[in-house]
Parts: C-alpha cells; sequence; structure tokens
C-alpha cells in the first residue's frame, strides 16, 4: 500500500475491523517511513451496474462518485465520514438487492437523498437542490415547506 503522504510503498497495519453491515474491512495503517496514518477499505469485488442516465447513457456504478457528491451535501456538516461512506454502502446493497446489471439513475439519486434526509436535513436540502436541479426559490421553497410540515407532524 502506497502512503498518501509521502509515496513510500511499506506500512503496517495498526487496526483491523469490519464495517457495521461487514461488507468490507477497515484498516488503519502507518507508513514505516514518515509514521503518519491512514485508513484503507477492503471491498468484495461484486458484479458491477451499469447506471442508465436520463439521456439514456450507460456509466459504470461508481462508490468514489457518489461519495463525492455526498461529502460536497455535508460539507461544514457534523456528519463523520464514516457516516458518508455508510451511506454510499446502503445504497450500493439496496441496488444490488434490486437491480440485475442497470439501475437508472434516478433511483441512486433518490436512495441518497431518502439516506441523507434521516441524517442530516440541511446536507439533504443541498444534495436534492443539485440532484433535482432546481430552477428557482419558488423550487427550493415547495421542498423546504414539505420538510417543514413532516417535521410538525413528527413533533406533535
Amino acid at each position: 500500500m502506497k502512503c498518501p503522504y509521502c509515496g513510500h510503498k511499506e506500512d503496517k497495519v495498526v487496526d483491523s475491523r469490519s464495517t457495521q453491515e461487514e461488507s468490507a474491512i477497515r484498516r488503519r495503517r502507518e507508513c514505516l517511513k514518515c509514521g503518519k496514518r491512514f485508513t484503507t477499505y477492503e471491498y468484495i469485488e461484486e458484479m458491477s451496474f451499469m447506471v442508465v442516465k436520463k439521456d439514456n447513457r450507460r456509466q459504470a456504478f461508481d462508490r468514489k462518485k457518489i461519495l463525492a457528491g455526498i461529502i460536497r451535501a455535508c460539507e461544514k456538516r457534523p456528519v463523520s465520514i464514516e457516516k458518508m461512506e455508510e451511506i454510499v454502502t446502503q445504497v450500493e446493497r439496496a441496488i444490488q438487492k434490486k437491480y440485475d446489471r442497470e439501475v437508472p439513475s434516478a433511483k441512486v439519486g433518490e436512495l441518497v437523498m431518502e439516506k441523507l434526509k434521516s441524517l442530516d436535513d440541511v446536507a439533504y436540502v443541498r444534495f436534492a437542490s443539485v440532484y433535482r436541479q432546481f430552477k428557482d426559490v419558488g423550487q427550493f421553497m415547495v421542498e423546504l415547506k414539505g420538510m417543514l410540515n413532516t417535521e410538525r407532524r413528527k413533533n406533535r
């Protein structure tokens, strides 16, 4: 494993454990040259999915792309990277259970929004505004009013 800080190719594993869903192994490593620690994840290589875009183009399912979108939505929010990675794993598992080889991009986005909504309202609205391509403030306000109404019902 190459150190992300100094590029040295030797390290030692300091800690190793399964993720919550036992779908991956999380390893804390320490570079033998610079001494810095970093985390790696080991996943079972599974059949790749194709994501069918709105214009019918197909693109390989990419965990990193989903995680990048979630990280952007959660920027400056009290959400740990572990929680964000957990969302990606949950989305990936849901897709594997329901779809064979291809999944519509709309379903991927809806799954991410569903998970973010239960985790952090601000991150959810940020993701939804990009995903749903709000054209104006009116569309944004409709989404916020829906959230506020749901919150009021919960608090009664």
